[in-house]
């Protein structure tokens, strides 16, 4: 769903906020005994973090790239994603445990890739545009004189 904006909008959201980017990159497409098990992965992960409200994650946005998808994920904590990524119970764990036998017997078939980078101080403008990104993850508000320009929503003074 996405909701249309009319004027300038940012995000809204005050607290801790970690990016996490994650991939996989398909490097033998010929392979899909390799990356389709990997890229069905990734729906069962999103859908067990999305139904728990207290997992952390905030929302995510994929990302198609010819080399393979990618997501960008919000999260309100590292600690979270941290918990999640090593929770015995979660899907996390066997998904990674499977793509590291496979990955064993088909060496550069498919890669996988993340980064994560915590932000202190996050700025965003979204004009006549539909809320997305970090403000479709956490809420959009109105650009107010306050908030005018990106140094003045990055905290600093004008």
């Amino acid at each position: 769903m996405s909701v249309n904006t009319t004027g300038r909008m940012t995000h809204d959201y005050d607290g801790e906020l970690v990016v996490f980017l994650i991939g996989m990159t398909i490097n033998a497409w010929w392979r899909p005994d390799r990356w389709l098990p990997v890229f069905l992965a990734m729906p069962r992960m999103l859908r067990e973090l999305s139904e728990d409200d207290d997992s952390g994650l905030l929302g995510y946005r994929l990302v198609v790239d010819p080399r393979g998808p990618w997501l960008v994920q919000y999260w309100n904590s590292l600690d979270r994603l941290y918990a999640y990524a090593s929770d015995p119970t979660a899907s996390h764990r066997p998904a990674w445990a499977a793509f590291n036998r496979r990955a064993r017997t088909a060496r550069g078939a498919v890669g996988v890739w993340h980064e994560t980078l915590p932000v202190t101080h996050a700025e965003s403008i979204y004009v006549d545009t539909p809320v997305q990104g970090l403000a479709r993850a956490t809420g959009v508000r109105p650009v107010t004189r306050r908030l005018d320009t990106a140094r003045q929503r990055m905290g600093r003074p004008a």
